[in-house]
C-alpha cells in the first residue's frame, strides 16, 4: 500500500495507507512538506481573519444493511457488516459528529440522504446522531432517498447566516424520483437572499449541477440537478458576484467543475457511509472560504470504509478512485468575486 496525501489545510496534512494515519499539525500555510516519502503543500490561507467553521456532511444513508448494491441485479462486490455487528451507518455517522463536534462548527449542515428510505427510524436514528450534539447549530435537507415516498420531512429552502458568509441550503428533490431540480421560484428566492446578503453567498444542495459537459446532451432524465434548472443557477451567479460557489452530494465522489458561464465552482462532496468517509469542513476568511474534506479516521471507519474500497468492481468501476477523486478536488479555496 502507498501512502495518499488525502486532506491539507492551511496548517495540516493529513496521509493514510490503509488503517495508519499520519497527522502533521500546526504547519505553516503554502509551504511544502513531506510524509513518508510523499510530499505535500499546505493550503494558502485566504487573507483576512478567520471568522467561522462550518461543517457538512451529505448520504448518510441511515437504516442502510448492504454497501454496493444498485439494485436486485447488482454484481457488487456488496460489502455487510457480520451478523449481530452494529450497523455502518451508525458507525460512521458516530465517528463524522465526533470529529465535526471537535473543531467547534458554528454550523452543522446535512445535504440530503439522511436515510436509505425515509422511514421514522432512519430519521430517529439520524436524530439521535447529530441533533444531541449540535442542537440548534443543525441545518438539514432532504435528498431523493428521503422523499421516495413523496416525505415532507426536512422539506423547503433555508438561509443560514454565518460572521462572514450565508448559506442558501436548497432543496433540490423531486418527491418520488431520484433525479432532482431548481425551479424557477427557487431560483428567484435564491436571487432575493443574495440581494438582501451583505456578505459572500454559497449555495448547498443535495443533487449535483448539470454543466454540459456530460457528452454534450441535455438530458430530462440526467441524474442530478436538471439541466434546465442548472443553466437558471448559472445565470443568476452571472448576475449575483456575491454567490461564490454551489456544493451538493449525491453522486458519493469528490469533484469540482466551473460553471459555464459564471465560472464559479460547483462542488461535490463524497458521502459519509462508506469509501473514503468523509465530512467536509469549510473555514470561513474575511477574503476566502476554505474547503478542507476530512477522511473520518476511528479505527473502526477506517476498517469499514476499506472494505468498501471494491464496491461495483464487477462493473469495472474502479471505485477508490472514482469516490476519493484527486487532492485539488477535495481541498481548495474559494475566492471571492468582486
Amino acid at each position: 500500500m502507498t501512502t495518499t496525501i488525502t486532506t491539507v489545510a492551511d496548517d495540516l496534512i493529513v496521509a493514510h495507507e490503509g488503517t495508519r494515519v499520519e497527522r502533521l499539525e500546526g504547519l505553516d500555510p503554502d509551504t511544502q512538506y513531506t510524509v513518508d516519502g510523499t510530499v505535500a503543500r499546505t493550503l494558502a490561507r485566504p487573507p483576512g481573519q478567520l471568522l467561522a467553521r462550518i461543517a457538512t456532511v451529505n448520504d448518510l444513508h441511515f437504516g442502510e444493511l448492504e454497501a454496493g448494491r444498485l439494485d436486485e441485479h447488482s454484481t457488487g462486490p456488496v460489502q455487510r457488516v457480520p451478523d449481530g455487528a452494529e450497523p455502518y451507518p451508525e458507525v460512521m455517522n458516530r465517528t463524522a459528529a465526533t470529529e465535526m463536534l471537535a473543531i467547534d462548527p458554528v454550523a452543522v449542515i446535512v445535504k440530503g440522504d439522511l436515510s436509505v428510505d425515509g422511514r421514522p427510524e432512519e430519521w430517529a436514528a439520524f436524530e439521535a446522531c447529530y441533533r444531541e450534539p449540535f442542537g440548534k447549530r443543525l441545518h438539514v435537507v432532504r435528498g431523493n432517498h428521503d422523499s421516495y415516498h413523496r416525505q415532507q420531512h426536512y422539506a423547503g429552502d433555508s438561509v443560514i447566516e454565518v460572521d462572514g458568509l450565508t448559506v442558501a441550503l436548497l432543496d433540490t428533490t423531486i418527491p418520488g424520483e431520484t433525479t432532482g431540480r431548481l425551479d424557477p421560484e427557487q431560483i428567484d428566492w435564491l436571487d432575493a437572499v443574495c440581494a438582501a446578503s451583505d456578505q459572500p453567498v454559497m449555495a448547498m444542495g443535495h443533487h449535483q449541477q448539470w454543466v454540459g459537459q456530460q457528452g454534450g446532451r441535455r438530458s430530462d432524465t440526467y441524474f442530478g440537478l436538471h439541466p434546465d434548472g442548472s443553466d437558471l443557477l448559472d445565470q443568476l451567479a452571472v448576475r449575483r458576484t456575491d454567490l461564490i460557489a454551489y456544493t451538493a452530494g449525491h453522486t458519493h465522489r469528490h469533484r469540482v467543475r466551473m460553471m459555464n458561464e459564471s465560472r464559479i465552482p460547483t462542488i461535490e462532496i463524497g458521502c459519509t457511509k462508506d469509501f473514503p468517509g468523509t465530512w467536509a469542513e469549510y473555514r470561513v476568511y474575511e477574503g476566502g472560504v476554505m474547503q478542507v474534506v476530512h477522511r473520518m479516521s476511528s479505527p473502526e471507519a477506517l476498517d469499514w470504509s476499506e472494505s468498501c474500497r471494491t464496491l461495483y468492481a464487477a462493473d469495472g468501476v474502479d471505485y477508490a478512485t472514482y469516490a476519493l477523486g484527486p487532492l485539488h478536488e477535495r481541498c481548495f479555496n474559494v475566492a471571492l468575486r468582486s
